[in-house]
């Protein structure tokens, strides 16, 4: 049996599931943390889903919108276990990210490991940084004049 050493965790358990914050359902999803930073020519995007089977994980992008939602299912057990404790939040849950003009939304790349799903989104070329060569009058008169 397992012996309890924080008298105010089962309040806060109680207080998670009846306000709904640590689970989600479909229509109701629980937000998931994350955290975005550009790397070179990348935007990086890391959301943590610990416990998340990788197949209960949809991504989809529609107009600039990226979506993505996860689905934390209860793991099965025999129907002789007795739980003496249960607080790993299970449910839906879901996030919705605006991507500028700038990202290249054709190439996103997504990997899935050690409970953390990292996208990855490519700058897209029309936004990346360039150099512009400029001409002046000087450079068309000597041309004319050497042909």
């Amino acid at each position: 049996m397992l012996m309890r050493t924080d008298p105010f965790r089962e309040i806060d358990r109680l207080a998670q599931q009846a306000f709904g914050a640590a689970s989600g359902t479909w229509s109701r999803p629980a937000a998931m943390p994350m955290d975005a930073y550009r790397h070179g020519d990348e935007f990086v995007v890391e959301f943590d889903l610990p416990g998340v089977d990788p197949t209960a994980i949809e991504l989809s992008v529609e107009r600039n919108v990226l979506t993505v939602r996860a689905e934390r299912r209860p793991s099965l057990r025999d129907e002789n276990v007795e739980m003496q404790v249960s607080e790993r939040p299970l449910g839906v849950y879901s996030r919705q990210l605006f991507l500028g003009e700038s990202l290249d939304t054709e190439h996103v790349h997504a990997d899935y490991r050690a409970g953390v799903l990292t996208l990855r989104i490519p700058v897209a070329e029309k936004a990346k940084p360039r150099t512009i060569a400029v001409s002046s009058a000087d450079d068309a008169d000597r041309r004319e004049i050497s042909a």
